[in-house]
C-alpha cells in the first residue's frame, strides 16, 4: 500500500497583489534613490537658490531654505514615485519653506518692540546675478501671489500647470496673476526710467 498523497494547498489569491506591491516598491526605490536625489540637488542647487532669492531677501535664509528643502525631500523620498519629479518636489518645497520663512519674519516683526537692525541687501548676495536692479525693485513691489507666479513661471521656467500645482491654485488664476504682475512690472519699470 502506498502512502496517501498530501492534500493540495489552497491557491494563493493575493500572490499577484504581493508581486505588484514588490514591483511598486522596486519602482519607488529605483525612482528616488539617495544618489539620484543628491545628483539632482547638486545639479540644480544654483537655480533653487535663485528661486529662494527671488522670494526672500537675504542669502543666508535662501541657503537655509534650499538645504532644508533637500533634507525634507530626502526624508520623504519614498513618496516620490517618478524620478523625473524629484526636481519639482524640491522646487515646491523651496517655495513652501520660503513662504513659511516670510510668515515667521512677519510674526517676529509684529512681536518686536524695537526695529530690527538693517539686514544685508538681497542685491549684495544672490541678486548679484541679475543685471537690472530696477526689475528687482519692481518685483518687490508686486503682490505676493503675483510675484510667486512670475518667479515660478519665468525665473524657474515652470509651465502654467506646474505653477498652478505648486501654488495650489487654478491655471486660470496663474494666467490672471501673471498678466496683472507683468502689467504692474511695466508700470514700475516705466516709472523707474
Amino acid at each position: 500500500m502506498t502512502a496517501p498523497l498530501p492534500a493540495p494547498r489552497p491557491a494563493r489569491i493575493h500572490a499577484p497583489a504581493a508581486e505588484d506591491a514588490n514591483d511598486a516598491m522596486t519602482e519607488v526605490a529605483a525612482g528616488t534613490t539617495i544618489d539620484h536625489l543628491t545628483e539632482t540637488y547638486r545639479a540644480h542647487y544654483r537655480s533653487l537658490l535663485g528661486l529662494a532669492a527671488l522670494l526672500l531677501d537675504d542669502t543666508a535664509s535662501c541657503e537655509d531654505v534650499v538645504q532644508e528643502a533637500f533634507i525634507r525631500v530626502h526624508s520623504a523620498r519614498t513618496r516620490v514615485r517618478d524620478r523625473d519629479k524629484t526636481l519639482a518636489y524640491l522646487r515646491q518645497t523651496v517655495v513652501n519653506l520660503s513662504r513659511s520663512t516670510l510668515r515667521r519674519r512677519i510674526l517676529g516683526l509684529k512681536l518686536l518692540s524695537k526695529p530690527m537692525p538693517n539686514m544685508a541687501s538681497a542685491e549684495e548676495g544672490a541678486y548679484e546675478q541679475l543685471e537690472r536692479a530696477d526689475l528687482i525693485q519692481a518685483m518687490r513691489g508686486l503682490q505676493r501671489r503675483q510675484r510667486e507666479v512670475l518667479v515660478l513661471r519665468y525665473f524657474a521656467d515652470m509651465t502654467e500647470a506646474e505653477v498652478a500645482k505648486a501654488l495650489g491654485i487654478s491655471a486660470g488664476s496663474v494666467k490672471a496673476y501673471g498678466s496683472r504682475g507683468i502689467a504692474a512690472l511695466r508700470v514700475a519699470m516705466e516709472a523707474a526710467r
